[in-house]
C-alpha cells in the first residue's frame, strides 16, 4: 500500500516541500529510503523502526521503500524521521486521517519521543506561502514556527501524542503566537558612560551607527579599542520587528537559537577568532550554512586584531561589504544569505604595538611596520568609511570621577538621524535602503548634492588624498549623516571636513 506525507527541506535560509512516499509491498524485511538521503537521512529507518515499536505500534514485517521527492534535491539531517514513521503507519493503516493539508518535520528518538530541527521559521513561512493549513514541529520549535501568522502549529512532544491526536483521541492544541512589540529596552554589558576618554572614538562611533557605517580603530593595545567596540551594540536602534524576524531565521536555521527564546530582539555582536576558517567566516562548507558575517546581519561583525586573519578571509569580505549579500557558488547550485552588516575592526600600528606612541618606543623596524600594515589590502581599506587612530588614555582621565555621556543619550541622537534617513528613503524603489550606508551611486547623486564650496573642498580632496571614486562616494554618505546628525537637510563644508578626517592618513 502507498501512503504520501508532506514535509520540507532547508536549502540555503529556504524551506522546499519534500513528498515522503511509503510504499509496503512482499518481500523479505527491508527499508530502503531514496531520493538522493544523506547518512543521517539513511539512518532514520533504525531510528524510525525503534520509535515505533518502543511506542506500542507495529513494524511491518515487509519490504519498505521511502522515496523523498524531489528526488535531484539532496535531503540532509533527521527532520524526516516523524514523517517517514506517519508515512509506514499510515500505509498500514495504523494512522487513518487526511493529511495533504499538513506540514509534518520531526527527529525521533528511539523510545519515540520527537526531538527539535533547525529552520522551524523558514518551514512555517514555506508552508503558510504553500497553502497548508496545519504545521506539525517538535515541542521546541513550536513557538518559534508560531511567529509566522496564518498557519496553525501543532507542538508534538511524542509519536504517540501526533497518533492520538491524528486518530481524533486526543487533540493537541495549537500553539499560541507569543506577542511582541517594537522597541523592548534591552539591557547591554558596556555602556559609553563607563569608558574613560576617547571622545574622538565615540564621536565616531556616533556616526557610523547613525548611517551604518564601517570603522578601523588604530592604537597600541590597552587603549580600549575592544571595549568601546563591545560598547557600540548599546547606541544602536533597537532592532524592528522585521528585522528580529530576519535575525531569527539565520539563527535558525544556523542552529543557534540556543533556548533564547522564540524571537531574537537585540542585535547581533559577532566577533569571531582569527583562526576562525574561510566556511565559518563566510558560509559554505558540505552542507552550506551561514558563517559569521550572515549571522552578524542587521548588527555587528567585530574582527579584533585585524592583521591577523588570513588574507583569503580579508578579501572575501569585500563583496559582502559592498552588496550586502554573500553568495556561496558550488557544484550543485547557488546559495545566498544576506550580510548587511556594521563592520568594525581594531588592529595594532605594528606587531610590538606601539608604533607612533608617545611613551613607549617602538621595535619594529620601518620594514616591519610596512609590512605588518600590508596585509589589510587598500581595497579592503577604501570599503571603510571612518578610520580612528586610539591614542593611550592619560592617567589624569582613568583616575577621575567624571563620567562620559551615557549611551541612552547617543543611541537617541542615532535613532533621531535614522528617522530623518527612513523618512528620505520612504519612497525609494529599492526597498532595502534604510540608511545612508545602504546608499547606490544614484542615490548619492541625489541626496548628496554640494555647495560650491563643498565641490572645491572635494576637488582638492580627490586630487591630495587620491580618492577612488569608491572613496569619494563613501567620503558623501558620510558627510550626509554627519549633516543628518546636526538636523541639517544640505551638507555644508563642515560636515564634509569632518568626514574627510576620518580617511585613512595612507593607503597600504
Amino acid at each position: 500500500m502507498l501512503a504520501k506525507v508532506q514535509s520540507c527541506a532547508i536549502v540555503g535560509l529556504e524551506a522546499e516541500r519534500i513528498e515522503v512516499e511509503v510504499d509496503i509491498t512482499n518481500g523479505l524485511e527491508r527499508l530502503t529510503v531514496v531520493g538522493l538521503p544523506s547518512a543521517a537521512v539513511r539512518e532514520s529507518g533504525e531510528r524510525v523502526r525503534s520509535a515505533i515499536a518502543n511506542s506500542g505500534f507495529h513494524f511491518p514485517q515487509h519490504r519498505l521503500t521511502v522515496n523523498l521527492a524531489p528526488a535531484d534535491l539532496r535531503k540532509e539531517g533527521p527532520a524526516y524521521d516523524l514523517p517517514i514513521a506517519l508515512g509506514i503507519m499510515a500505509a498500514t493503516r495504523q494512522v487513518l486521517a487526511e493529511l495533504d493539508d499538513a506540514l509534518i518535520v520531526g527527529e525521533l528518538g528511539l523510545d519515540g519521543s520527537v526531538r527539535p530541527v533547525n529552520g522551524a521559521l523558514s518551514m512555517a513561512a514555506m508552508a503558510q506561502k504553500a497553502g497548508y493549513q496545519r504545521l506539525f514541529v517538535p515541542q521546541p520549535n513550536a513557538p518559534e514556527a508560531a511567529l509566522v501568522e496564518g498557519i496553525d502549529v501543532f507542538p508534538v512532544g511524542h509519536l504517540t501524542d501526533i497518533v492520538a491526536h491524528l486518530s481524533g483521541q486526543k487533540e493537541i492544541p495549537p500553539h499560541s503566537p507569543t506577542a511582541f512589540s517594537d522597541g523592548e529596552e534591552a539591557v547591554y554589558a558596556v555602556d559609553f558612560q563607563d569608558i574613560r576618554g576617547q571622545e574622538h572614538a565615540k564621536r565616531a562611533f556616533e556616526i557610523a551607527c547613525a548611517g551604518s557605517h564601517n570603522v578601523r580603530l588604530v592604537g597600541p593595545p590597552g587603549s580600549g579599542k575592544t571595549l568601546m567596540a563591545r560598547a557600540l551594540p548599546s547606541i544602536l536602534p533597537a532592532a524592528t520587528l522585521p528585522e528580529s524576524l530576519e535575525i531569527t531565521r539565520i539563527y535558525s536555521v544556523a542552529g543557534e537559537l540556543n533556548g533564547s527564546g522564540p524571537l531574537i530582539r537585540a542585535r547581533p555582536f559577532r566577533a569571531p577568532h582569527h583562526t576562525i576558517s574561510h566556511a565559518g567566516l563566510v558560509g559554505g562548507g558540505t552542507i552550506p550554512r551561514p558563517g559569521e558575517i550572515s549571522l552578524a546581519h542587521r548588527g555587528v561583525l567585530f574582527l579584533d586584531e585585524l592583521p591577523e586573519f588570513g588574507s583569503k578571509n580579508l578579501e572575501s569580505l569585500r563583496q559582502p561589504l559592498e552588496d550586502k549579500v554573500v553568495t556561496i557558488s558550488r557544484a550543485a547550485g547557488t546559495l545566498s544569505f544576506p550580510a548587511s552588516f556594521m563592520f568594525v575592526a581594531a588592529m595594532n600600528p605594528c606587531p610590538c604595538g606601539f608604533y607612533g606612541d608617545e611613551r613607549k618606543p617602538c621595535s619594529c623596524s620601518m620594514t616591519t611596520v610596512q609590512r605588518y600594515q600590508g596585509r589589510i589590502s587598500g581595497p579592503l581599506l577604501d570599503r571603510i568609511d571612518l578610520h580612528v587612530d586610539v591614542a593611550r588614555v592619560p592617567f589624569q582621565k582613568l583616575t577621575g570621577l567624571d563620567q562620559g555621556e551615557p549611551s541612552s543619550h547617543l543611541r537617541r541622537r542615532v535613532e533621531k538621524a535614522r528617522a530623518r534617513q527612513q523618512s528620505r528613503f520612504a519612497q525609494q524603489v529599492k526597498t532595502h535602503i534604510v540608511v545612508n550606508g545602504d546608499m547606490g551611486p544614484a542615490e548619492v547623486q541625489r541626496y548628496c548634492q554640494l555647495k560650491e564650496a563643498g565641490k572645491n573642498l572635494m576637488q582638492a580632496a580627490v586630487r591630495q588624498m587620491d580618492l577612488s571614486a569608491r572613496g569619494y562616494h563613501r567620503v558623501l554618505k558620510l558627510a550626509r549623516t554627519i549633516a543628518d546628525l546636526s538636523g541639517e537637510e544640505e551638507i555644508d563644508t563642515p560636515h564634509l571636513a569632518e568626514a574627510l578626517q576620518y580617511r585613512p592618513r595612507f593607503m597600504t
